[in-house]
């Protein structure tokens, strides 16, 4: 399909990119032990370059309707708000309800910062991981993104919108180059929102290319030459970055790999062709890329090679059948079909009935 006839139109191959960013996610945490290369940074930079693509392009689309209109900054925070709140809130508040009463020691003794969406600020500040709710520093960044983004995105002049991208992602580039050569450690630079913003940021300038300049957008995104030239120069990043600096390095560790994910999300937008096409939107992968969220959010839960949780049912399944823990590719099957079970449950019975309440009360 040619995916950008209407603003407001459902781009089916993104939902196969979410489930490429998220299987990347769980080959991190989950094959820990095999794996040398940083997949869940790059899963977690691609969700970030489609946020700032899916935001922008909603919080643009209001303010169109909004700005100048009696009430228009109430109806436009409203309508965001609800629906964002609406989307993300009850699964992960249920979460960590469910890990608060089996005393989990990540939010038994750091309950407030994940429940205030700051357990990326705890890493930061402590330089240390909290255990199996890690991973939620990256909902922490998006919540915060959200806190200032729509304010600024409805009073900046549109003829100014496009400067105010590039200046975030300025500020993104400049506070890592900050923190790398003050010696500070990289969990600061890998998980503050500020030094996210470049690939929110490009997701932004996709975002306002497709609603004001598609001429401009399908000749950019057309162009698969830019595609591959992304591609090797973020491989050649990848292999440079594990050969001569063995440690994480975070001066290059997002921006490079955001800008390829920024020409493969344009591409999706428009539509790819060919075996592309069949990958992105086949029924599984879309279905996938649709529950993304809850198998982003339950995976951890379910097991990470780095923090096990003792006595669960998966380790004492693990030392029942440990071969199959022993046997990478048996595990991360066995895992991946229990985590797709759990995230089907939780969207049918939580998620989906709620997300259908987001006309009605925005």
């Amino acid at each position: 399909m040619t995916a950008i006839h209407k603003n407001e139109e459902y781009l089916v191959q993104l939902d196969g990119l979410r489930f490429l960013a998220v299987t990347l996610v769980l080959f991190d945490h989950w094959l820990a032990d095999i794996n040398e290369l940083a997949l869940g940074a790059m899963g977690v930079n691609m969700f970030f370059v489609l946020s700032g693509f899916l935001i922008t392009r909603i919080l643009l689309t209001s303010k169109s309707k909004t700005y100048g209109q009696p009430s228009g900054l109430t109806t436009y925070l409203k309508k965001f708000y609800i629906r964002r709140t609406l989307r993300i809130f009850p699964i992960y508040y249920l979460s960590i309800f469910g890990l608060w009463l089996v005393k989990d020691p990540s939010v038994q003794d750091k309950l407030s910062w994940n429940l205030l969406y700051a357990s990326n600020i705890y890493i930061a500040i402590h330089q240390k991981w909290l255990g199996v709710t890690d991973h939620f520093w990256s909902l922490a960044v998006e919540e915060q993104f959200y806190v200032f983004f729509p304010l600024l995105i409805f009073f900046i002049p549109k003829r100014f919108i496009v400067q105010f991208f590039v200046i975030l992602i300025s500020i993104s580039i400049g506070a890592r180059f900050v923190l790398e050569f003050t010696g500070a450690d990289w969990k600061i630079a890998y998980v503050t929102m500020f030094t996210c913003l470049d690939a929110f940021g490009l997701g932004a300038i996709m975002a306002y290319l497709f609603l004001h300049n598609q001429d401009f957008f399908k000749k950019l995104f057309s162009n698969r030459y830019l595609l591959i030239v992304s591609l090797l120069v973020f491989i050649a990043n990848t292999y440079i970055r594990k050969t001569y600096w063995p440690q994480h390095n975070m001066l290059n560790e997002r921006f490079i790999p955001s800008v390829f994910f920024f020409f493969l999300i344009g591409g999706a937008i428009i539509g790819y062709r060919g075996w592309l096409k069949l990958l992105l939107e086949n029924p599984v992968s879309s279905y996938l890329g649709r529950i993304s969220y809850g198998i982003y959010v339950y995976h951890n839960f379910v097991y990470n090679y780095y923090h096990k949780i003792e006595g669960s049912p998966i380790i004492k399944f693990f030392n029942t059948f440990p071969q199959i823990e022993h046997t990478p590719a048996l595990r991360f099957i066995f895992l991946f079909v229990v985590t797709i079970c759990i995230a089907s449950v939780s969207w049918f019975i939580i998620e989906k009935p709620i997300n259908a309440l987001k006309d009605k009360l925005a």
